[in-house]
């Protein structure tokens, strides 16, 4: 396995960030990394690379323990953390040649121009990185990290700033290095992790509760969905006191997204209460769930 997480432990004071976690993510695996702000997301991929330490457990990278031999299992390891610590005051292609030197990449040039052309700085490979937009910035981040092909990626979210173009493109080159390479990615754009990955790992309070196949893991959501929107604004109240939901959520665009064991049920509920107040019911249907609506389910 490239990436080996055996009991990890991270504690802050009466805190447990990690407790006591394991899986493991194999070559040619884009895995997604997911859970709620807070959940201990970034602590355990920074335990990963060896930036913090773990309390208990144990870590190996491409069979190396990241304890006994840090040095050996970073070089095995590319890494774009969520705040992406760049050298402002340095040019691009400056930057990424001090990088190579760090890491020791022979025929530095060749590789520098494989990076900018594969992660598009192209255009603003001769400006100063202080100058770039934060989507750019993104992306010479990105490329820092591929300078050394690594056989392990580790991105934390790595589309922040992009614009939607910009996070098809970076979507691309993640796919095409997912061939070859490890890649554990975290992401808040569950769309974007729907559409590169086939497995998913999801942590809660530092707790793991979910580590399957995205389309495993929709069949072993029991239940329906029934989705409901009205002309008017209803008393929440009504609603939440639904015999046959059995989780009721109220989405941004104003409509409700209602959990029920017994869908025709809740429909006629629904129905008969709006009749009885009055209210217009502009749409009443059921929906298959979604990634998102999985991500909800394991960490309310």
């Amino acid at each position: 396995m490239s990436i080996q997480i055996e009991q990890l432990l991270k504690t802050y004071g009466q805190q447990k960030a990690v407790n006591g976690i394991s899986f493991t993510v194999g070559k040619g695996e884009i895995v997604g990394f997911l859970g709620p702000n807070g959940a201990g997301k970034s602590t355990t991929m920074k335990m990963i690379t060896g930036y913090i330490t773990p309390d208990g457990g144990r870590i190996l990278v491409c069979g190396i323990p990241v304890a006994e031999q840090p040095l050996e299992a970073r070089s095995k390891i590319g890494y774009l953390p969520e705040a992406n610590p760049l050298y402002h005051d340095m040019y691009v292609r400056e930057y990424l040649d001090f990088i190579a030197g760090v890491h020791g990449v022979p025929s530095k040039g060749v590789k520098i121009d494989e990076v900018i052309r594969l992660t598009g700085l192209s255009l603003e490979s001769t400006k100063k990185i202080g100058q770039l937009s934060k989507g750019y910035k993104q992306r010479v981040g990105l490329a820092a990290a591929l300078i050394h092909d690594p056989e392990v990626l580790i991105l934390d979210e790595p589309t922040t700033g992009l614009d939607p173009n910009q996070i098809m493109e970076i979507r691309e080159v993640i796919r095409k290095l997912g061939k070859n390479k490890t890649i554990l990615f975290s992401s808040h754009i569950l769309q974007e992790v729907q559409a590169l990955c086939d497995r998913v790992i999801i942590i809660n309070k530092g707790d793991l509760v979910a580590d399957s196949l995205i389309a495993d893991l929709k069949r072993g959501i029991s239940g329906h969905q029934v989705r409901v929107s009205f002309r008017e604004n209803p008393d929440e109240g009504w609603i939440r006191k639904l015999s046959a939901a059995t989780r009721v959520a109220k989405t941004d665009d104003g409509s409700w997204l209602l959990d029920t064991e017994d869908p025709d049920t809740l429909r006629k509920q629904v129905m008969e209460g709006a009749l009885q107040l009055n209210l217009n019911v502009v749409s009443l249907h059921s929906e298959s769930r979604n990634l998102e609506d999985i991500f909800r389910t394991l960490t309310s």
